[in-house]
């Protein structure tokens, strides 16, 4: 049953890059994700049901902010804005990078130590992002170079937004986070995309893609998310971003007919060996003898 809700929880965060894929041109990146963190504040409101979790809120207002800021306002929307420019399935595979972020902002901000199997992995996950986008910015289409810089920008900010979490959202319940994360980032962008709502008339499966990003992509997936972390652990929920990237590409190619080449199955696996041994799923390295 925990491996049936990994792989449910997979395919939901892997179908979210195929909506904004669809979406974001009509609607642009800030209007779109507006849209999202407030239907998913919405979804998430349960959360403050009880006394506890409103003074949790309370005292948490600066932390929950920054979160909101790093781990869905400004992440949220620079992903949004690359697929502008590339494919659901490459922007799914840019976003498995996150864990390697996570580990050289450990390193660089929080003097954390990295062992030499996290080092191999980041230097493996680093070569496999070269791999991935060579084709895309050899091919000299305008804006890919920056919506490739936009992705990787987004996956640094989770980065920062795990470690600064660990450090200052200890002990809050996770669906406090959720909810804090998905309002501060409502109250951020809300007043943007009014400015910027599109004048012309939204086709109804712009706003299908819509529904599905704010209710299924973020409000149910994470209600999965910390329904596994609360049955299985935190390190089991987390190997959801191996998963990712397959769903990503497969959703692309069934439904936008987006064509995987050698070079982008070649890139994502090495991205993906890295990422598991950055984060210590993967051990291969026999340890010194004392």
């Amino acid at each position: 049953m925990n491996l049936l809700e990994l792989f449910l929880l997979a395919a939901i965060w892997g179908a979210s890059f195929l909506f904004m894929r669809v979406a974001t041109p009509e609607l642009g990146a800030i209007v779109l994700i507006a849209l999202r963190v407030g239907i998913a504040t919405l979804v998430l409101v349960p959360a403050l049901r009880s006394s506890q979790a409103r003074a949790q809120f309370r005292s948490k207002l600066r932390p929950l902010l920054i979160v909101s800021i790093t781990n869905s306002a400004v992440p949220f929307c620079l992903l949004a804005y690359s697929t502008l420019y590339v494919n659901a399935g490459m922007d799914s595979i840019l976003n498995a990078t996150t864990p390697l972020w996570a580990a050289l902002v450990a390193v660089t901000l929080y003097q954390t130590a990295m062992n030499r199997e996290q080092t191999l992995g980041l230097l493996f996950g680093l070569a496999g992002t070269v791999v991935l986008v060579w084709d895309t910015l050899d091919s000299g289409v305008k804006g890919v170079p920056v919506a490739i810089g936009a992705a990787l920008i987004a996956t640094l900010c989770y980065g920062f937004a795990v470690n600064y979490s660990k450090r200052n959202l200890a002990g809050v319940r996770p669906f406090v986070a959720a909810f804090g994360s998905q309002f501060f980032s409502t109250v951020i962008l809300l007043p943007l995309a009014v400015i910027l709502w599109p004048r012309h008339p939204v086709a109804n499966t712009t706003w299908a893609c819509v529904a599905a990003l704010g209710i299924v992509c973020t409000g149910v997936a994470y209600i999965l998310y910390f329904r596994l972390i609360a049955h299985v652990g935190a390190s089991y929920a987390a190997s959801v971003t191996f998963i990712i990237p397959l769903f990503g590409v497969l959703w692309g190619a069934l439904f936008l007919g987006e064509h995987v080449t050698p070079t982008t199955i070649a890139g994502g696996l090495i991205i993906l060996f890295g990422t598991a041994m950055t984060s210590g799923k993967l051990r291969w390295m026999v340890p010194k003898r004392a």
